[in-house]
């Protein structure tokens, strides 16, 4: 038996542990502050955020951990590596972006100001901790923290049905995964006798014969469970509905940063967990991906301007398809020799689409503050009445369709596109190839529609309000400089190697 060590290094979990007490002293200071200073709980929240942020530079000079049971094999709870870093930034930076996008949102749609962002603050500690998180409790508890609060935000509109559909909808498929995800990991424990990532590679290499039909059983439950938070096909269903029924910035959330946690957790599970059953996960996976990033732009697709169909659905049905791309370098790392490295271009990947997807979200959210609806027919004309706004949006979308000038979105589908062929998956690439085909007539459908004249009389010019203006244009300066130096998103991501 190890001896467990308490001394706990605070620098180490210092960004969960900064958005977790800013999420308790908005709790508390919701109670206190007149109705009139609520909105100070907005810039407290957003304060909090970059503070968590700024967090992470002290972290940048080697590799930290800590909840460390030493003894023959020393195994850790937390470890603050390149990895974790790069995760916590994206998670960190997509939550600060959506709290911008949430400020007027707030006061549009009168949502409970403590409510929101003590929620907001404290599904980004769950989905900060996470990356960082060693062993499969933590890992599970992580992922919980991270999507508990997030039901309640999906329904923040209390007045309105589909809200609270969503929400109901969210919750149960959320909760159905994490039910056989913790059946899973409880299979993989009995079979390793360890819950600690690093043992339980190291188990399953030689398990007894008699468990190993249970030590399969548990991978394959853990990654179904995976599979349903990073919204892979055929575990896809509640994404339109959700992300319609919730309000903008909750949606453009969950869209990047639960995301990003579901594909967190299903990394670290595959490439560090499960290394020697590398020949089970790495096709079902391989599979999963060309389903999903099907389904996801073949959906997508049917989305019609002409048939009052939403905006926010089709961004929902093309972050199902963005999943795929995300996933092929998951699968791929199952067949080569240099998992890190595939690991690498899913996390680059991540990073241009967090980026350029939250921007299409806050010029919906825009977009949503004069026609609730948010149809596709009600960006007829944007140009007309916010020139920037339209720039913006075209800029977004063919960024995320690969197109010039969206250099960062072609480079990072180049990278997706050569840790499957690099892998020898070419059947995998081929089935790529098609959909960022398919997905290029929507994205040039919708870009085109912002620069027609609008049917109706000329509609008002949009007053855009100053945090909204401001998450535009963070979201746009960050493409354009990633389109300028691509290497410097391929480069921070390649120290991605778990």
């Amino acid at each position: 038996m190890g001896s467990l060590v308490q001394s706990v290094d605070w620098l180490a979990i210092a960004p969960p542990t900064i958005a977790a007490l800013v999420a308790l002293v908005v709790l508390v200071a919701d109670l206190f502050l007149p109705e009139e200073r609520k909105p100070l709980l907005g810039w407290l929240s957003l304060g909090g955020l970059l503070a968590a942020g700024l967090a992470l530079l002290p972290l940048l000079d080697g590799d930290r951990s800590t909840f460390c049971i030493v003894g023959r094999s020393s195994s850790c709870s937390y470890v603050a590596d390149h990895f974790t870093l790069v995760v916590q930034f994206l998670v960190l930076g997509g939550a600060l972006l959506t709290a911008l996008l949430s400020l007027s949102a707030i006061a549009d749609h009168k949502l409970p100001a403590g409510e929101f962002w003590f929620l907001l603050l404290s599904s980004a500690a769950g989905a900060a901790l996470l990356p960082a998180s060693r062993d499969l409790a933590t890992l599970v508890v992580a992922l919980e923290v991270a999507s508990l609060p997030a039901f309640a935000l999906v329904g923040m509109r209390r007045g309105d049905a589909r809200s609270s559909e969503a929400a109901l909808k969210f919750f149960l498929s959320s909760v159905t995964a994490t039910a056989v995800t913790l059946l899973g990991a409880s299979f993989v424990y009995a079979a390793t006798g360890t819950l600690h990532l690093n043992g339980i590679a190291a188990g399953l290499g030689h398990t007894d014969p008699r468990l190993a039909v249970l030590a399969k059983a548990g991978i394959a439950l853990t990654l179904v469970g995976f599979a349903f938070k990073t919204a892979a096909a055929p575990f896809h269903f509640w994404v339109p509905d959700t992300y319609v029924g919730a309000p903008v910035p909750v949606a453009a959330y969950l869209s990047v940063v639960g995301k990003a946690v579901g594909f967190t957790g299903l990394i670290l599970v595959t490439v560090v967990a499960f290394p020697s059953y590398a020949n089970v996960w790495g096709p079902v996976l391989a599979v999963l991906a060309a389903l999903t990033m099907t389904a996801g732009n073949v959906a997508a697709l049917r989305q019609r301007p002409d048939r009052a169909h939403s905006a926010v659905r089709l961004l929902a049905w093309s972050s199902v398809g963005q999943a795929g791309y995300l996933l092929v370098p998951v699968a791929a790392a199952g067949y080569t020799d240099r998992p890190g490295h595939a690991i690498g271009s899913t996390v680059a990947y991540a990073l241009m689409y967090a980026a350029v997807n939250l921007g299409a979200f806050a010029v919906a959210a825009l977009v949503a503050r004069t026609s609730p609806a948010n149809r596709l027919a009600d960006y007829r004309g944007l140009y007309a009445r916010s020139p920037l706004a339209a720039l913006a949006l075209a800029f977004f979308l063919l960024c995320l369709a690969g197109l010039p000038p969206g250099i960062i979105g072609l480079f990072a589908k180049v990278t997706v596109f050569s840790a499957a062929v690099d892998a020898g998956l070419g059947w995998l690439a081929v089935v790529m190839a098609v959909n960022v085909v398919i997905a290029l007539y929507y994205y040039l459908q919708w870009t085109a529609l912002l620069f027609r004249p609008a049917e109706a009389a000329a509609p008002a010019k949009l007053r855009i309000p100053a945090p909204l203006t401001a998450a535009i244009t963070l979201a746009a300066v960050l493409g354009v400089a990633l389109s300028g130096a691509p290497q410097l998103v391929l480069r921070f991501a390649a120290g991605a190697l778990l």
